[in-house]
């Protein structure tokens, strides 16, 4: 018997017979790992169970613990849900169906809408499919064959059509369901785990408007019923937390199809925050030595043409043209981001080595064009303002300032705020430009820095903008969920397409390095995130009311109106509850509206020249003088 080698992740080798598959490399590992064997990597790439392995080939055994694991369990529940729609609906006309981040999806053609009945006897065939344990047995066909095995499905023929001559195409059968597929799967449908259908969408066919609308069935699919019922749990407190209703409830914005989609309009608190928000990171700035600039909202065509937004980011843009007055028309766009305003700052005079690091910052309103599908409230807008920087400085000062850049990030994020967050490196993509030794040092710099800082960082190669590496910061919330907020980028592109240059100590020109950064990123997305992670209930620093006055009765109005004007002069913000109601409703409406303070005034505190406090989680915390609860409001501040 002729024996391969397989090299192991542990630096072992095992011998097994040549034409042995993935399984029995894990069944001659031990029985309980191929008990456990939920599909395999040859070399990195993953592989289902039977696929026959080469001498030399380095194996991994996929079990329900490997972070790939979720991934091929959901992508097999979208085939379990393709053959069930397969087998209640046979005239059926299948798109696609992969997996996604917590489920998996399929899109479908038929010639009626689904129903939410539809979906619970759908999910019924499912649970059936599952208990038959059907094996997902790979298939090889060429193109021909393929084109025939899919007669009847135009959108898998279409599939077909488009892959080069020659490859070999690769199909997955569970039953009397065939479908294109890559793989790899669990071996049978037993292996599945828990899972549940979650909602119907339309979807348009490879995401063209111009082409057909299917019907897509989401589900989320999970290793144990533990699992899917932990996920349910949060998909509930994220309902709850959802801030366009609690921006509603709240009165802090709203949106209006007159407006257009993805355009928030702020109520009085809102704006408030917001403006609590920008007023608090600037002072911050200032004390981190940035200086502050503002720039217009849209520039000539050219100024998009120089930058390289005009040929590679137009569809994104609002362009337009004004007439001069002098015969001339001219084409002018809104600006998507802020960096060619700092660029024409920075080259509006001569700049030497001593005028750096020069680290400029704007809260600079932006517009891009999002399709109105992908619109989802504070989250993505078309119209946002980003707590933009642009820092330019030399390549040796490039490690300090993103040191200091992920110092601000710690400060704002974990003290400030209370997030956790990882951090993740990008590298030089395929597609870039710039000369190798500037994308080492500015690679090394962030890396460096991060180190410096005792930031864990994972490598996310490939995946750097085109004009440089970046890191980027995910936070996550109360409910466990991540966001994408500050991000740092080191530039190579622009300062040379704006031709900015500084003064050496050699008395030569240099062009300078630049760094993009934003801390918050979009405003209107942070403070979104942040009502979804406080449910509403914001910092007393950020609340927009800080306390409510609860009068007993109406002979206490004009002490109340006398202690709020003492509050705001301290720098307390604060109204007044006058409605002739109850005091346990008016609590009751300070409570909803996630006002840190209510303070209860009657005989005894008009008497006394106090206020009754109740704080919103604690109840009651006892009576104390105006000036000593001022100072405990100010205390919260960060």
């Amino acid at each position: 018997m002729v024996e391969i080698s397989a090299k192991l992740p542990d630096g072992n080798t095992i011998k097994v017979p040549e034409g042995a598959t993935v399984l029995d490399v894990a069944s001659a590992i031990g029985p309980r790992l191929a008990a456990a064997a939920l599909a395999g990597t040859v070399n990195g790439s993953l592989v289902d169970l039977g696929t026959v392995i080469s001498d030399g080939d380095e194996i991994a055994i996929i079990t329900p613990k490997s972070p790939e694991a979720l991934h091929i369990v959901r992508h097999s529940a979208a085939h379990v849900m393709a053959e069930a729609v397969k087998d209640l609906f046979p005239l059926a006309k299948f798109g696609i169906g992969p997996a996604i981040e917590d489920g998996f999806y399929y899109d479908f053609d038929i010639d009626r809408p689904f129903t939410p009945e539809d979906l619970e006897s759908i999910e019924t065939r499912m649970r059936e499919i599952v208990s038959e344990e059907k094996t997902f047995a790979r298939g090889v066909l060429d193109k021909l064959e393929a084109w025939d095995a899919f007669e009847g499905q135009p959108y898998k023929r279409e599939l077909i059509e488009e892959l080069p001559e020659g490859e070999v195409i690769s199909t997955y059968t569970q039953g009397a369901f065939t479908d294109l597929c890559r793989g790899p799967h669990v071996p049978s449908t037993g292996l599945l785990g828990a899972f549940k259908l979650m909602k119907l969408a339309g979807a348009y066919w490879r995401g063209d408007s111009t082409r057909p609308m299917l019907q897509r069935i989401y589900g989320t699919a999970w290793l144990t019923q533990k699992d899917l019922d932990a996920h349910l749990m949060r998909l509930e407190e994220s309902e709850k937390r959802d801030h366009r209703k609690l921006g509603k409830e709240l009165d802090l914005f709203s949106f209006h199809e007159e407006a257009g989609a993805g355009l928030p309009l702020y109520h009085p608190k809102g704006a408030r925050v917001l403006r609590l928000l920008q007023e608090w990171l600037r002072a911050e700035l200032y004390r981190r030595d940035y200086v502050e600039v503002i720039t217009p909202h849209m520039y000539k065509a050219d100024v998009w043409k120089i930058s390289g937004h005009y040929e590679n980011y137009r569809d994104n843009m609002y362009f337009f043209e004004i007439d001069e007055g002098d015969g001339k028309v001219n084409e002018y766009g809104i600006k998507p981001m802020n960096c060619p305003g700092h660029l024409m700052i920075y080259g509006n005079e001569g700049r030497s080595y001593r005028d750096l690091p020069m680290r400029m910052f704007e809260f600079g309103t932006v517009y891009r064009h999002e399709m109105s599908g992908v619109v989802h409230g504070l989250m993505r807008a078309r119209g946002f303002t980003q707590d933009d920087a642009h820092i330019f400085c030399t390549a040796e000062q490039v490690h300090d300032e993103v040191v200091a850049m992920l110092d601000l990030v710690d400060y704002v994020m974990r003290q400030v705020f209370g997030f956790e967050y990882t951090a993740e490196v990008s590298t030089r993509p395929e597609k870039s430009i710039g000369d190798e030794k500037f994308w080492d040092v500015a690679t090394k710099s962030l890396m460096g820095a991060c180190e410096a800082r005792g930031l864990a960082y994972d490598v996310n190669e490939g995946d750097g903008a085109f004009y440089g590496p970046k890191i980027d910061i995910k936070l996550r919330d109360a409910i466990g969920r991540t966001w994408q907020c500050s991000t740092i980028q080191v530039d190579f592109n622009l300062p040379e397409r704006f031709g900015l240059t500084y003064r050496t100590t050699e008395n030569s020109d240099a062009q300078p390095y630049m760094l993009h950064r934003t801390i918050l990123g979009s405003m209107e997305r942070f403070f979104g995130i942040l009502i979804e992670h406080y449910a509403g209930a914001l910092p007393t620093w950020l609340a927009p009311v800080q306390a409510v006055l609860i009068p007993i009765s109406d002979r206490h109005l004009e002490y109340a109106e006398q202690t709020r004007r003492e509050l705001e002069s301290a720098g307390v913000r604060a109204e007044v509850y006058s409605d002739n109601e109850p005091m346990r409703v008016k609590i009751a409406k300070a409570q909803q509206q996630k006002v840190p303070y209510m303070l209860v005034l009657g005989d005894k505190e008009v008497e006394s020249a106090e206020v009754g406090v109740r704080e919103r989680t604690q109840g009651d915390i006892g009576a104390m003088s105006i000036e000593a609860f001022a100072r405990q409001v100010l205390s919260e501040r960060p």
